[in-house]
């Protein structure tokens, strides 16, 4: 059993609650656009870090990390990129790998858009986790946390924190 930290979309943007949220779980995973080597750092100095780069991201973190990432966690199938679309629409850059050998849990960012979406016609879960930094238009910055137990998937949650303008009212 792991507990999992995903966040994306933070754009070089580090905020101290990331380890606030994440200090109970086993992992941090960062689906791209993660902004520098700092923010990587950081958070890998924290908990062991999975991450793919984003569309954003410099030469430093394409060396680091790769554009695609697919491994095995406490025997679920994960598969993270940082463009990936979502149901009945996924990304052509990742939408024949889908088809031809479906995850059980496919991750990705990008759109800022916080989803968590079971698609029936490949059996699997979708998360993007939304936008964990300030680039973009989003009013809500968003992490999500789950426990992954034999291949399943349970007490996911979503965590919404205000802009900095807003904390006060975090």
């Amino acid at each position: 059993m792991k507990r999992i930290g995903i966040l994306s979309d933070t754009h070089a943007y580090w905020d101290d609650r990331y380890l606030q949220y994440f200090a109970e779980c086993d992992e941090i995973w960062h689906a791209g656009d993660i902004g520098n080597t700092e923010v990587a750092d950081r958070l890998a100095a924290f908990r062991p870090l999975r991450a793919v780069v984003g569309n954003c991201d410099g030469g430093d973190l394409r060396r680091m990390f790769p554009q695609k990432l697919r491994w095995t966690c406490e025997g679920a199938d994960v598969l993270m990129t940082h463009i990936g679309g979502y149901p009945g629409r996924y990304d052509r850059s990742i939408r024949a790998q889908l088809f031809a050998r479906p995850p059980k849990l496919f991750i990705c960012g990008h759109s800022h858009i916080l989803k968590v979406q079971h698609d029936p016609a490949l059996g699997l879960l979708h998360i993007n986790p939304g936008a964990a930094g300030l680039q973009g238009w989003h009013a809500v910055r968003t992490l999500v946390r789950l426990t992954i137990d034999a291949g399943t998937f349970r007490d996911l949650e979503v965590i919404e924190m205000a802009r900095p303008s807003a904390d006060i009212l975090d």
